[in-house]
């Protein structure tokens, strides 16, 4: 996990864009965590540790929609994750020097947390730090039904390029999502992780079906053709590379 002071660049370089005016509602941030397993006792091991660990510490930290994934649909499966919000980005950064404070998490997290090099809890585990745009400052947990989520990653060439992008999104394609039946769940700058300078967002829909018509609605939308053909606006001027992952939420998960 890169360190706060890492970020600090980051968040420098995208404020000097001018996209640090001050949000209608707190800007909240985002940690995402990604545990790279192996079918068998790991897959159980990490469900046990999000139900009967994590989520109630985190809860009793008062952090909630607290949300918890598996890949259906990407690479290096079987991979989980654990997207967790709050407006106090030291409160994510230090999570793990805060969560043995309490007895309850300790006992339930026992199994997970000191696992043996002969019975590993995961393969590899990543943590990376998101600051939710001013356009979209707070998560927006869909209602509990059925659902998939998307979970796409742009990167971008340059600060100036990320910026652009942004800009985008806020300027009007977030609004152009919406309309197209596009249902975001939040956007978020990478401030502490890999593959710098990106974004990331996420989307939800009842089901496959609806997200490949949902899209081409989007695609085909004069709106989005008009704002995607600016000069110098196009993927080839400001976005290198998107990872594209489809998630389902697992039975822990209160997203």
């Amino acid at each position: 996990m890169a360190t706060a002071a890492a970020s600090l660049p980051a968040m420098a370089m995208v404020e000097g864009q001018g996209m640090a005016q001050a949000p209608a509602a707190p800007r909240e941030f985002y940690q995402l965590r990604r545990y790279e397993l192996r079918n068998g006792p790991q897959t159980t091991m990490v469900q046990n540790y999000f139900a009967h660990a994590l989520i109630p510490a985190l809860n009793r930290m008062g952090i909630d929609r607290v949300g918890t994934f598996k890949i259906d649909i990407g690479p290096e499966t079987p991979t989980y994750y654990a997207l967790i919000p709050s407006t106090s980005a030291e409160m994510l950064l230090t999570l793990d020097m805060r969560l043995p404070d309490y007895a309850e998490f300790s006992k339930a997290a026992a199994e997970f947390w000191a696992a043996p090099a002969t019975a590993t809890a995961f393969q590899r585990s990543e943590v990376s730090m998101m600051g939710a745009f001013n356009g979209f400052p707070k998560l927006i947990a869909p209602k509990p039904t059925k659902r998939i989520f998307q979970l796409r990653t742009y990167e971008s060439p340059s600060y100036a390029a990320h910026a652009k992008k942004v800009g985008m999104f806020e300027g009007g394609e977030i609004a152009i999502f919406q309309k197209s039946g596009l249902t975001p769940v939040f956007f978020g700058h990478n401030l502490a992780g890999t593959r710098l300078p990106s974004l990331t967002y996420m989307l939800t829909f009842p089901d496959l079906p609806t997200l490949s018509a949902n899209w081409s609605v989007f695609g085909s939308s004069p709106e989005w053709k008009e704002i995607s053909h600016r000069p110098g606006l196009s993927d080839a001027d400001i976005v290198n590379n998107i990872t594209n992952l489809y998630l389902s939420p697992l039975a822990s998960s209160q997203i």
